[in-house]
């Protein structure tokens, strides 16, 4: 596909994705939409993949649906998502519930990190909240923003948003659509790190390398699916599955290299990435 919202880069085991729409603080349209699924889709299949960061170029992260766009749904009379079809399905098939627009987010077998450059507003905080770790700046404005525009909560934030921060948070950002910064998102356990502008990407580059380095791919793929499905049912079910699991991958390679490793204090040398 030929890239014209989203920029794609692999550094060493990390693929980089970056909304690139400076000029409009990267707000969100139909053909970025369909290139940022195509880049997921991209670095979930590419083997020497272990981690994705995600964050904004210029002064934001997203700022929303582009303005132009919101006028076009009033001149024809309703909402228009502005994607082809077929579109990309990255993390489609693991599960039925992740199979829907940034719910797929859920589905992906490699941990997604959202470096937080700017604003986050909108659909800009969808992508925020969908991700597995955010990381964000200083003074970041964050909005649901929808209740201006006469939308319901969007794209699964009634149901991710309490999850993350809590039922009374919850309500209150997303009845009033109000502005709120990064320390207050960060008191709330929205966030897992509060940074220097300068220091967003870089931390988040790290800590997706960290991941890539000392934690098996199996272990981090069945980890995050443990997780999003564990949010759907009780605790019995997630401790047979975890029984389950660890009788599978301890016979694995990757178990006995990651015990290698430790017991002779030396990195891994993970299996996937040695194709």
């Amino acid at each position: 596909m030929d890239l014209k919202t989203i920029e794609y880069e692999r550094m060493d085991r990390v693929a980089l994705i970056t909304l690139a729409r400076p000029h409009r603080m990267n707000a969100w349209t139909g053909r970025m939409h369909t290139e940022y699924r195509h880049c997921l889709e991209r670095a979930e299949q590419d083997d020497q993949i272990g981690a994705i960061v995600v964050t904004g170029k210029g002064r934001a992260f997203c700022a929303g649906a582009d303005m132009a766009a919101l006028e076009g749904h009033v001149e024809k009379g309703g909402y228009d998502p502005g994607t082809p079809d077929p579109l990309a399905e990255p993390g489609f098939g693991t599960r039925p519930e992740f199979d829907a627009s940034f719910a797929y987010h859920f589905g992906l077998s490699k941990p997604v990190i959202a470096a937080i450059n700017g604003a986050a507003a909108g659909v800009g905080l969808v992508l925020a909240c969908f991700a597995d770790i955010r990381f964000a700046a200083k003074g970041v404005k964050f909005t649901a923003a929808h209740g201006r525009f006469n939308f319901p909560a969007e794209f699964g934030l009634s149901w991710v948003l309490p999850r993350q921060i809590g039922l009374t948070n919850a309500m209150d950002l997303l009845l009033t659509s109000r502005v709120f910064l990064s320390d207050e998102a960060m008191a709330m356990g929205l966030l897992n790190r509060l940074l220097e502008p300068e220091d967003v990407l870089p931390e988040a580059l790290a800590y997706a390398r960290s991941l890539t380095a000392s934690i098996a791919p199996a272990s981090l793929r069945e980890t995050k699916w443990q997780v999003y499905t564990d949010l759907h049912r009780d605790v019995a079910s997630a401790v047979k599955t975890s029984e389950s699991l660890i009788e599978t991958l301890s016979t694995e390679p990757d178990y006995k290299e990651g015990v290698r490793a430790f017991t002779q204090k030396q990195k891994p040398n993970w299996r996937k990435y040695q194709s």
